[in-house]
């Protein structure tokens, strides 16, 4: 399968992160892009630099605010002081229920917590032009499949569904998915599904798509009320105004078998066929694996073969694009299966 890869994604290397109250390594590190591209290349799939800007799609997907503040906000952290370029930025306030969010405050923390939707979001220097390159890479893939290619992969890091369309969160800052579906609308696709298999709920790729009828997002996801992001993927929120219907979240419990994460896979793909799809976007996160250090779920290796077979039953010109999964050389491997079982389908 053609792959496109993120040949900036090692400028974003941010060091530490905080989990559970604890600075940790960051789990979300160059490593994980690594271990695919070398599984990619030993199976023979073609790897390839990005050649489409997406600046114009990105604008359809992501408020202009939010872009500007993205590109300026390491410049804008060593305006400050130099030393910051050691450093790693944080937001200490976020504008909850009753403050207001319209007005863009001076003040560079308060700036980062306006556009944060957590503080487990590190930057590093080469941050925007890591994340750029990556939504390069995805209306890349997109526009190879949009006129004749079967399918291909966006293999890039940081990962982008829970970028909303004014902030970012969870190690995402551009919502590659958005910009994948978004290109494929814009090439003449009247109607595209959007399946997020994650173990954490797309929340950002949800919001920017909850008003319309022309994408359906579709998501698998461990239980918002126990696990990140916490405050959005239930199954009650089904889109709102013209989208209503058209977002169907299938949440489960912590430790959900795997009999159990293939029947709601299953019902993710019939609702796709039901929906009419023209082409299909896949958030190919990878952290429903069962040696996944911060996931509760129980995919093995061999599992996701089958994951991918079943995509590709759908009979659906498709675009992969790599989310989460942190376990190791094991998401090469995982990533892998998915490509080659939806090849053999």
């Amino acid at each position: 399968m053609i792959t496109f890869h993120n040949p900036l994604h090692l400028g974003h290397a941010p060091v530490h992160e905080f989990y559970r109250g604890e600075r940790v390594p960051c789990f979300e590190k160059p490593q994980r892009v690594e271990y695919v591209e070398d599984a990619l290349g030993k199976r023979g799939h073609p790897m390839l630099a990005p050649d489409v800007d997406s600046s114009a799609v990105l604008g359809q997907v992501h408020a202009p605010r939010y872009l500007a503040f993205l590109q300026t906000a390491w410049s804008q952290w060593l305006a400050l002081n130099p030393a910051h370029s050691e450093l790693q930025p944080f937001p200490s306030v976020w504008p909850v229920r009753t403050l207001r969010n319209d007005v863009e405050p001076e003040n560079f923390v308060a700036k980062l917590g306006l556009y944060s939707m957590d503080n487990g979001t590190p930057m590093a220097a080469g941050t925007w032009a890591a994340a750029k390159a990556g939504a390069d890479a995805a209306a890349s893939a997109a526009l190879r499949v949009a006129r004749g290619e079967r399918a291909a992969f966006c293999c890039t890091r940081p990962p982008g569904h829970h970028a909303g369309p004014d902030f970012m969160g969870g190690y995402c800052f551009l919502n590659n998915a958005a910009v994948a579906a978004q290109l494929m609308r814009n090439e003449g696709a009247a109607r595209v599904a959007l399946l997020d298999v994650d173990y954490h709920h797309g929340n950002g790729t949800q919001s920017i798509f909850y008003d319309r009828d022309d994408v359906l997002f579709v998501s698998l996801h461990g239980d918002p009320r126990t696990e990140y992001p916490f405050f959005l993927g239930h199954a009650d929120e089904t889109g709102r105004g013209p989208g209503a219907g058209y977002n169907l979240n299938l949440p489960m419990p912590a430790g959900t078998t795997v009999a159990g994460w293939m029947e709601a896979l299953e019902q993710a793909c019939v609702r796709i066929a039901r929906y009419g799809a023209d082409a299909l976007v896949v958030s190919l996160g990878l952290d429903a694996f069962e040696g996944d250090p911060i996931s509760r779920f129980a995919l093995a290796s061999s599992d996701f073969t089958r994951v991918g077979v079943r995509l590709g039953r759908l009979g659906l010109p498709t675009v992969f694009v790599l989310e989460g999964g942190y376990a190791a050389s094991e998401l090469g491997t995982n990533a892998v299966n998915v490509l080659d079982g939806f090849e053999g389908a």
